[in-house]
């Protein structure tokens, strides 16, 4: 079964989430170029990519692209924690964006569930 991915709410949200990611970055001091800024970027980037990769395939092998992309999720959630920690980012922003996260894996999780 294909599913357009364009029309997929977790691809939406991943979207968004992709965006105000790179839109955080932009404020990270020049030193995390390579480090932080690049992993959080290519994690952001994985989730809504996986989406639209598998979206084209099988249930079983869509599934297999959504726990990628779940799993790029947790990576990024732990990077925000970690931008937090180094204080690169408000609390206030990383509560906001973690909620979005969350709320992406749990869609995600239910979008699985569903295929399964």
């Amino acid at each position: 079964m294909n599913h357009n991915f364009k029309n997929l709410k977790i691809w939406k949200l991943s979207m968004e989430v992709t965006s105000e990611i790179h839109q955080i970055c932009l404020g990270f001091p020049k030193n995390e170029t390579y480090g932080l800024i690049s992993q959080m970027n290519r994690a952001a980037v994985s989730i809504p990519s996986n989406i639209a990769e598998g979206s084209n395939r099988s249930n079983k092998h869509f599934c297999q692209y959504l726990n990628i992309s779940l799993g790029s999720s947790f990576e990024l959630q732990t990077q925000l924690l970690i931008a937090g920690m180094h204080q690169y980012i408000s609390s206030e922003k990383i509560a906001e964006l973690e909620n979005k996260i969350i709320e992406l894996q749990k869609m995600i999780t239910g979008f699985i569930a569903k295929l399964n």
